[in-house]
């Protein structure tokens, strides 16, 4: 399919003039640093450190970009996606959790309900249990602000492509593509992918989302799993016997008015680049004929072949081949970070990514 040939001619009016690709990123979002999760009933060392800010800021650096501090644009946007019962508890919990006698040092739940229906306890530990989807999102003093710095990075980002960029990267530390509208998990708070994406949506766009992290975006899809009005396509290691585990089998297509709007592409674990760009070339059909005219890719980069995760094996010259497609739909496009945890290669892979957009 002559994707970029077709979407020009079908949205030649969208193609945005501006040429300079800036990255958002506001110094509060590595105040975030829980030092413990637990991993299959284990106490392991927090792998989503803020150093990963340092290596990302470098790569998008090698790629041209030009680092730009977001303006506070309020929790309004935050709240189109989150209840504010699920934000007065991110904003509080850390402080009541230190007044339970013999507490962790970090929220971290150890009773979760059957269904979101149960009864709304009063208890911090009841809370924390009904808020906080797994173990992996444990919250510090500093989460709820470095979150909302994170979610205001990619509004700000979100805007710059509203106002006729070309293409923008918000650096988005803690990650969000886990986090549904009322739970956090996988190291995921505010959902910074659905929050922009959906802020473009009230000003009149019409987006897609693309997720090619390594972990399936299951907060993302259930956040616009009943719309038709945002499409959600993933890219990632097949559930069946990976994180998160419930969600993102090829059989979930969405439900009601969003029948249609939602495609999972799971991949077999070890999965390298031909693997994933046959499944990319999938995917960016199902976008083209969703007829967007704004691009949000939530771009997770820990299915590096060298990622401490582990669980595919996309190779440095893969994302560049990844994105280089990407840009084939020659929409707006905006970048926002998700996964992808310390190694030697991870801002190559950043800049490897972000080249063929601020080239382009």
């Amino acid at each position: 399919m002559r994707l970029r040939s077709q979407s020009r001619l079908h949205d030649a009016n969208r193609l945005v003039e501006n040429s300079a690709v800036k990255a958002i990123y506001h110094p509060a979002q590595k105040a975030h640093y829980p030092r413990h999760f637990l991993s299959s009933g284990a106490r392991q060392p927090n792998p989503e450190k803020p150093e990963r800010v340092d290596a990302l800021l470098a790569g998008a650096t090698a790629a041209g970009l030009t680092i730009e501090e977001p303006t506070d644009c309020g929790l309004g946007p935050v709240a189109a996606v989150h209840s504010t019962e699920y934000l007065q508890f991110l904003a509080n919990i850390f402080t009541r959790w230190q007044r339970i006698e013999g507490a962790s040092e970090e929220v971290i739940p150890n009773i979760h309900p059957d269904s979101r229906d149960a009864g709304y306890p009063k208890s911090a530990v009841g809370q924390a249990g009904f808020h906080m989807m797994d173990t992996s999102c444990p919250i510090s003093a500093e989460t709820f602000e470095s979150a909302r710095w994170s979610a205001a990075s990619a509004v700000h980002a979100a805007a710059l492509v509203a106002g006729g960029d070309r293409a923008a990267y918000a650096l988005c530390r803690p990650p969000g593509h886990h986090a549904f509208r009322d739970l956090a998990g996988g190291f995921c708070y505010l959902n910074n992918t659905a929050i922009a994406a959906q802020w473009l949506r009230e000003r009149g766009y019409r987006p897609a989302i693309l997720d090619v992290d390594l972990h399936h975006g299951n907060g993302t899809q259930s956040i616009f799993y009943h719309r038709a009005d945002v499409l959600t396509v993933s890219i990632h290691a097949d559930p069946v016997r990976y994180y998160p585990f419930f969600w993102g089998h090829a059989a979930e297509r969405g439900a009601g008015e969003g029948l249609g709007a939602n495609l999972n592409l799971p991949l077999p674990r070890g999965t390298g680049d031909d693997g994933f760009l046959a499944a990319l070339e999938t995917a960016l059909e199902r976008i083209h004929l969703f007829g967007p005219d704004v691009l949000v890719i939530a771009l997770g980069l820990d299915a590096f072949e060298g990622d401490p995760f582990g669980g595919l094996a996309i190779t440095n010259a893969g994302f560049g081949r990844i994105a280089d497609n990407c840009t084939a739909l020659a929409l707006p496009t905006l970048l926002v970070q998700e996964g992808g945890y310390l190694c030697p290669e991870l801002g190559d892979n950043l800049r490897a990514f972000l080249e063929p957009f601020a080239n382009g």
